[in-house]
């Protein structure tokens, strides 16, 4: 296995395989089809990844196939108990995490992280945020394994879990 990252330009080709790719891994973890509240950046990856000097979308591909995926852009989030802690200015945000199944348990999803950290890094972030969801069996350890800690728990349908880290 020769794993190649690569970050995605403002390719229409390229785009319309990475949603393809992102839509397939949802509807596997998930059981849901395409849904503009939660995928309006996979519908506008060019808008929210590609185009601003501060986000960057990668793909892991294995030849020509993509195997993995992860994005990093300014945070946008709007959560109250986060307010003036977080801002576009001085965090960032990984969004769309997602590893083929066929590929887990490779290290694919640690060179995903490695990348999103330095190009973070690169542009002038101090911290991460991310969220994730208890549910996902192996989320939340997964990230601690990263250096993010948990900021706040939810008790939401979602079992949501904010984390950060500090880069």
């Amino acid at each position: 296995m020769d794993i190649e990252i690569k970050e995605i330009q403002n390719d229409a080709d390229e785009i319309e395989r990475v949603k393809k790719f992102l839509y397939e891994q949802i509807r596997i973890v998930y059981d849901i089809g395409p849904t503009p509240k939660f995928h309006y950046d996979i519908e506008g990856l060019d808008e929210y990844y590609v185009l601003p000097k501060r986000s960057c979308f990668f793909a892991a591909y294995d030849g020509d196939k993509i195997v993995a995926t992860a994005g990093i852009r300014a945070y946008d989030m709007d959560f109250e108990f986060f307010r003036g802690e977080y801002t576009e200015d001085n965090t960032a945000s990984i969004w769309r995490l997602m590893v083929d199944e066929n590929y887990r348990r490779k290290g694919i999803a640690r060179i995903l992280v490695k990348h999103t950290e330095e190009f973070a890094k690169k542009v002038g972030y101090k911290q991460i945020y991310l969220h994730t969801h208890r549910y996902l069996e192996s989320g939340l350890p997964f990230w601690k394994s990263q250096g993010f800690v948990i900021t706040v728990e939810e008790d939401d349908y979602d079992e949501t879990s904010h984390m950060i880290k500090i880069i």
